[in-house]
């Protein structure tokens, strides 16, 4: 009896549809490769979560950069919060979704330009490579059998660009968690309901505080952080790592002492 074949199950994630049916139908060709397609972020999430609940993970993902962009959509956040939302539209925004609801499977993006900005941002959000939508099945073949290794793979004329940005990145949230650590603790508790989308009374009741002593809190927050909005707050938060208050027990602290 011959050696029974591994098969990698692939999806392929892109909005242009004579695209992803070519590049499924190529793939499909392979003698060891499985392959899907899905239309939108959504889609893919679901096709995940079936595959899941069926025992047969796909074990990695060929994810348009620009998903949803083409069709006039809004880019999509990068899933803050973590989950996998229907909300999520473009690509980036998948790969952080994938990467919470399914940490073992492997993502690629596929662009149609090299963006050394755009690559680390992928990178950050849990992709395993960048790679050119114009390449060849072999190159590609090569690149799905290479994340699978746990190689991460980018083109060469990527390469400086992308550690710039993760470079600059890397100092950017260092001193975001620099500002956030000069907070006192009471004004941690209040940027981390700023960060849940909290308004003012509603701080005031969750910390159990006047909203004229939340106000001040507020302003300390801004001062320290050196923004001027909280919208502005809540970015420099996120950088630094900051979630947001997700219950009342999380924060609350009965008595004065903090405040």
């Amino acid at each position: 009896m011959g050696v029974p074949v591994v098969r990698i199950r692939v999806l392929v994630v892109d909005d242009h549809r004579i695209f992803a049916e070519s590049l499924a139908a190529a793939l499909a060709a392979e003698p060891d490769v499985d392959v899907a397609a899905a239309g939108s972020g959504p889609a893919a999430m679901r096709c995940l979560d079936r595959a899941a609940a069926e025992g047969r993970r796909f074990d990695v993902l060929l994810v348009d950069a620009d998903l949803g962009v083409a069709a006039g959509s809004a880019v999509a956040r990068a899933v803050p919060d973590g989950g996998a939302a229907d909300g999520i539209v473009d690509g980036i925004s998948l790969v952080a979704g994938v990467r919470e609801a399914q940490p073992s499977a492997r993502t690629v993006v596929l662009a149609e330009k090299d963006d050394p900005r755009r690559a680390a941002l992928a990178l950050q959000a849990g992709a395993n490579g960048w790679v050119a939508k114009d390449c060849s099945l072999q190159r590609l073949l090569g690149v799905i059998r290479g994340v699978l290794r746990d190689e991460t793979h980018l083109a060469p004329a990527l390469l400086t660009g992308v550690l710039r940005e993760l470079t600059a990145a890397r100092k950017h949230r260092t001193e975001s968690e620099r500002l956030v650590e000069s907070l006192t603790p009471r004004e941690r508790e209040v940027l981390r309901c700023m960060v849940a989308g909290l308004g003012r009374k509603a701080v005031a009741e969750r910390l159990f505080l006047s909203p004229h002593t939340v106000r001040t809190h507020m302003q300390n927050v801004l001062g320290k952080l050196g923004v001027h909005s909280t919208l502005a707050a809540v970015a420099l938060a996120r950088r630094a790592g900051v979630g947001p208050a997700e219950s009342a027990g999380d924060v609350v602290e009965r008595g004065g002492q903090l405040a």
